[in-house]
């Protein structure tokens, strides 16, 4: 038979609370802070380094979990136009720039397209949530419920693929099962 017992008197609440007491305000507050700043710094630096692994266990709350995974494997596996928005935008935007002193009809015409390309992505986005919310909802079930996948997902469609955080763990075409 174990003797379970610990070999000494269990401490008076009045003990212990003694014992646990610390000051509100720390002596040297200067270093306090410093330490505080260092401790914030070194798990910042934890969770960038887990973004660009892909290990979960210091992400931050907003991209852990084996939904969440899904759906980044899911939006990096797929080409989208919304990955192409920002150089498209850029080029059209000098485009007009340089087409409007030169014929306003032709900057009119850029303007059309970029506003089309935009519809385009919009497109692109539904059909893909649609998709998704469908191979979500049979893979997990009431899991797939949770708020903000929808926002998760299109924000990250419409990042440079380069751009993304968590790093893309996929090639193009190698959907998740």
């Amino acid at each position: 038979m174990i003797d379970a017992r610990k070999g000494r008197p269990t401490p008076k609440r009045k003990a212990a609370e003694a014992a646990n007491r610390r000051p509100l305000v720390p002596q040297d507050r200067k270093a306090a802070a410093k330490d505080a700043r260092a401790a914030q710094r070194a798990e910042r630096d934890k969770q960038y380094a887990a973004m660009q692994t892909g290990d979960e266990r210091y992400m931050p709350a907003k991209d852990k979990g084996p939904v969440r995974r899904y759906i980044r494997q899911y939006v990096d596996a797929r080409w989208s136009l919304g990955e192409l928005f920002l150089p498209v935008a850029i080029v059209m935007l000098l485009l007009n720039m340089l087409l409007t002193s030169v014929s306003p009809e032709l900057a009119f015409l850029g303007l059309i397209v970029l506003y089309l390309f935009i519809i385009g992505m919009v497109v692109d986005v539904v059909i893909m949530w649609r998709k998704l919310r469908k191979k979500l909802a049979a893979k997990f079930g009431d899991a797939a419920q949770q708020r903000g996948l929808m926002m998760y997902a299109v924000t990250r469609v419409f990042q440079i693929r380069r751009a993304r955080l968590p790093k893309p763990q996929v090639k193009h075409g190698d959907y998740p099962e």
